[in-house]
């Protein structure tokens, strides 16, 4: 019997790694859907019918809570709705909503039809909307008062586009949610999909080019689930004892129209029939521990780029809330051991740093409670997930040595591993190029860049895109923007080259300052002296902590970084700003 660990252990805790390892193995049933695990089954249950399934939260309106129950009859509804318009097995619906209890009721009636969901972001501009309906072929949009607009501003440039259907709309020129599901009945017969079929597409954040529609099958929520438990400490469950039921509640700001927020957040807390927040609101720090306090949130995914905010705004946030964290999962960028020991010292839960990518989520990460987690780690493939550091070749890199992070198509049992996507939508040439070795024994290559230590962890160095040269020397940006955060004048920072004509380029630091900092007196930016005291500073500081060939010969001061709607800093449009600027004009 291994030995019981607390909910969060510390990094002296026993290491179980090995051990999960080595006793985990897939069962993938050949009929399987999303909606019916995440939902129907559920609230065919009625003393977990009657559960909360989802708190609908926003600024304007009360909080409101929703049982599987009505989930799932919702769901049925629209189901109903959509085949009378013409929307059958295999097609795709665009869902374009913020975190609501309509999204997620929207994404059990797509699924349990078997036919494709789409998420499409609210923060999506007309021309990032237009290319992924277009793409998708999507048949039916649905989305509410919010991405309306914005959707009927493109709708005519998309042909298969026929309808679409709008929570709290004015307009009249489109179908409206309440009056359309009201009128259909309450029951749906499900499909019965198979686990490889088609369940989602969606697509990749496009940090380094033009999206590609991801499709994922149903089967990917079951390779996610060993990382959602593990980089949520057990979800509330003990892991000793499958029989002691877990009260957790989850919340994260991650987007439900992007993996970390669909595939990270929303499936995997309704698969195990929880309760999950959404909020429909702009993210602050404020705002995220009062809705922690308020619905005594257990589990979270929170982004640097968020934990990074709250902790600049509130450095002891114990003093004013009430805290009932149990786990903290972050990624999308390297944590940082600032943030790590903020999140130990002063949230009371060691974050457990995950990664994963779009088209194979989930597939590397720590889990406090069962094995160390070690400050700016990645951490180690999860159970089930076989990963290695590897070159160009295909070959293993040995320690220390920094290659691209690979999943293998076949787990350490040699059994397929689920978590794969099924290929780019239209696009079979990328899909093999994803790939390096015969597509049924392969490593998936991800594209980011990682060594690993004597001890299995992985270190994160950047997208092999972000990673560049200067003078000579290999640079990775991710630990500079680490220790430049760690200074108390700055919020949040972004690496990038800058062309040089005599040493190829040299470091470049975009720099948002806290707004705690600029308070004092004396501190504006655009005042010229206290702009170059600061950079001096800045530059010291890094010099201190990093190799001399790493700090910053350039910093500018911005008010904000370009970022994806995942939340990942943008350092290809900053790069090519630099390249823009470093052209002779005409």
């Amino acid at each position: 019997m291994p030995q019981r660990q607390g909910r969060d252990t510390p990094a002296s805790a026993v290491d179980h790694y090995d051990q999960l390892h080595r006793r985990f193995g897939w069962q993938v049933p050949r009929h399987f859907n999303m909606a019916e695990v995440c939902s129907r089954r559920w609230a065919a249950d009625p003393e977990v019918a009657a559960r909360t399934a989802v708190i609908a939260c926003a600024a304007d309106r009360p909080d409101q809570r929703h049982s599987y129950g009505e989930l799932q009859q919702q769901a049925n509804r629209l189901s109903n709705a959509l085949s009378a318009l013409g929307v059958r097995r295999g097609d795709r619906v665009a869902i374009v909503m913020p975190q609501r209890f309509e999204t997620a009721v929207a994404y059990m009636a797509v699924l349990q039809m078997g036919a494709v969901g789409v998420p499409l972001s609210q923060l999506f501009g007309p021309e990032a909307l237009e290319f992924r309906l277009r793409d998708s072929e999507a048949l039916v949009a649905i989305c509410d008062a919010s991405t309306l607009a914005a959707v009927q501003s493109v709708s005519a440039q998309c042909p298969q586009l026929h309808s679409v259907i709008a929570v709290d709309a004015p307009e009249s020129s489109v179908l409206h949610w309440a009056p359309v599901l009201a009128q259909e009945p309450a029951a749906f017969d499900a499909v019965n999909t198979l686990a490889d079929e088609a369940a989602v597409l969606i697509y990749t954040s496009g940090t380094t080019g033009n999206p590609k529609g991801a499709l994922i099958p149903h089967r990917a929520l079951i390779g996610n689930l060993t990382g959602f438990v593990c980089s949520q400490n057990w979800f509330g469950f003990d892991p000793w004892d499958a029989s002691v039921p877990s009260e957790a509640v989850f919340w994260s700001p991650a987007d439900w129209a992007w993996t970390g927020g669909l595939m990270d957040a929303l499936l995997p807390t309704l698969y195990f029939g929880r309760t999950i927040v959404g909020f429909n609101g702009r993210f602050t720090p404020q705002t995220a521990f009062e809705l922690m306090q308020r619905h005594g949130v257990t589990h979270t995914f929170l982004f640097p780029t968020a934990l990074k905010a709250m902790m600049k705004a509130f450095p002891e946030p114990r003093r004013l809330y009430t805290l009932n964290l149990q786990a903290i999962m972050s990624a999308g960028e390297a944590v940082g051991d600032a943030v790590f020991a903020y999140c130990r010292e002063q949230l009371g839960v060691t974050v457990n740093e995950m990664f994963g990518q779009t088209e194979i989520n989930y597939i590397v990460g720590n889990c406090a409670r069962l094995y160390p987690a070690r400050a700016g780690s990645m951490g180690k493939g999860y159970p089930g997930h076989r990963v290695a550091v590897i070159d160009d070749d295909g070959n293993e890199c040995p320690v220390g040595v920094p290659g691209d992070v690979a999943v293998h198509r076949l787990d350490v049992h040699g059994d397929p591993d689920p978590i794969f996507f099924l290929g780019y939508w239209k696009n079979e040439a990328s899909t093999r190029a994803k790939f390096t070795g015969d597509m049924a024994d392969s490593w998936c290559r991800t594209g980011d860049l990682a060594t690993r230590d004597a001890d299995g962890y992985l270190w994160y160095q950047g997208r092999s895109d972000d990673v560049f040269k200067a003078a000579g020397y290999r640079i990775g940006p991710s630990e500079i923007e680490n220790c430049l955060v760690k200074h108390p004048a700055v919020a949040n920072a972004a690496v990038v080259p800058k062309p040089d004509a005599e040493r190829g380029a040299v470091v470049k630091a975009y720099v948002v300052l806290a707004q705690e900092y600029l308070a004092a007196p004396g501190r504006r930016v655009g005042d010229a002296d206290f702009e170059a005291r600061l950079v001096k500073e800045l530059q010291a500081h890094v010099k201190g902590k990093l190799a001399p060939y790493e700090y910053p010969k350039d910093i500018e001061f911005v008010e904000s970084l370009p970022m994806t709607t995942t939340g990942k800093v943008q350092r290809r449009v900053l790069r090519l700003q630099e390249e823009a600027r470093a052209r002779p004009s005409a």
